[in-house]
Parts: C-alpha cells; structure tokens; sequence
C-alpha cells in the first residue's frame, strides 16, 4: 500500500490541499472524495454518524479513524478513545489534530477490550469479503467488555444493480453482490486496488448470529444505509 489516502490527509492538514481523491470501483465511474469532508465537525456528519456518537460509551476503539473526527468529538465529551488505523498518513494526521491515543494497527492486531467498538463510514468495507464476515466479527466480540457494543454502519449497495425497468442485473453466478473491487488515486498516482464490502442488513444479522452476537438495527439512512448495534448474546 502506497498510502496515498494518508498522503492526501496529510497535504490537507500541512495546507497543501490543491485537489481530491478519486475513487472508482468495478461498478462505479470515477468519483471525487473531498479531502475537507474527512475533516468534518460534528455538525456536518451523516445523522447516521451523529447517532453512533452518541451511542457511544465507556472506553471506545474508532476502527478505521482515519483524520480523527470521530474520536475528536468523543474526545471533547470526555470518554476515553483509541483510535487506530492501517494509514500511517491518518494516524499521524489525527494526533497533529489532537488524537490523545492513535495507532498504526490492523484491527485483527487488537487485543485490548472495550466497552464500545465503532465502524464507521461503511464499517463493514475492512471485512473485504463476504467469507471473512464471520472472522472479523468473532474478533469483534472477543475484544467487547461485559455488556459491550458495536456500533457499525454499511449499506445495502443492490440499488446500484437495477436497470431502467426495475429489474436486476446481477451475476447470479458471480460472488455476493457487495463485494466491490475499490480503486483510488491521488494526484495523479493510483494506490494498489483493494476489495471493499458492502453488506446489507439481513445478511449483517444472519452471520452475526452464527457467531453469538444479536444485532438490532438502530437507524435507517437516506440512501439504503443503516446503523446497526451488535451485543453478545
């Protein structure tokens, strides 16, 4: 991994913001991601972001941190927070931003245990596939105190498989539909493409509960997304 998704946090927080990431996947055109979005208060978050945060209890792990918003509100509310990302750039970027405890660190690498776990903006992308679901939610579990919560966000992506009439043009012999190939670039450079998940809710509930987690659905978003909290059982 180039870290070109650090490298443009870090052009963004030096001052250096000329231009955005783009994105693209194996359904989707190219796509611009503003930089100064990853960078937003409170105030201009999703609702369904809004609601996680509040949510949230105890001692936190943010998943996936990246410039440290998130972990920055919880912060100024007083709870205790670790934040950790796999982007060197992202984790140097959120204790520039004040982050009081930030790591480079793969989620599987996790040991520690807390009250609330948080994977946000498509929190289920890091699982990459849908028969890895069921590891990283074992791991989860395993790194929740007693009376422990997940807070998790995703989307059910079928919406963008639909034809002009309605119907449905999906593979029925290709893999689960929100397994996506994810690319991206930045200033021209295209970082190594990565496998990205979406997950839509019923199959979120069903593999949560092969691994002994119940998961309720909490809110619904504006565009086929949703938050989901996940306790054990």
């Amino acid at each position: 991994m180039k870290d070109l998704f650090g490298q443009a946090l870090l052009d963004f927080q030096n001052e250096n913001y000329t231009e955005d990431i783009i994105t693209s996947t194996n359904i989707s055109d190219e796509d611009a991601l503003p930089i100064p979005y990853l960078f937003r208060d409170f105030k201009d978050m999703p609702k369904l972001e809004q609601q996680a945060l509040k949510l949230a209890k105890g001692h936190i792990l943010d998943v996936g941190c990246g410039s440290g918003s998130h972990t920055l509100y919880l912060q100024k509310k007083g709870l205790k927070v670790k934040a950790i990302d796999i982007s060197e750039g992202a984790i140097e970027v959120a204790k520039l931003r004040g982050v009081l405890h930030a790591e480079v660190k793969n989620i599987l690498d996790e040991s520690t245990r807390f009250d609330t776990l948080l994977l946000l903006m498509n929190g289920t992308g890091i699982f990459q596939e849908l028969s890895q679901v069921s590891k990283y939610l074992t791991h989860l579990k395993g790194l929740l105190n007693d009376a422990g919560q997940i807070l998790m966000d995703s989307s059910d992506i079928k919406y963008m498989y639909e034809d002009e009439d309605g119907g449905y043009w999906m593979d029925t012999n290709a893999n689960y539909y929100g397994e996506l190939d994810y690319f991206l670039s930045y200033k021209g450079e295209e970082e190594t493409p990565m496998k990205w998940l979406y997950l839509d809710f019923e199959t979120l509930k069903l593999a949560c509960e092969t691994v002994g987690l119940n998961c309720e659905l909490i809110k619904d978003g504006e565009h086929f997304d949703y938050l989901a909290r996940l306790t054990c059982v």
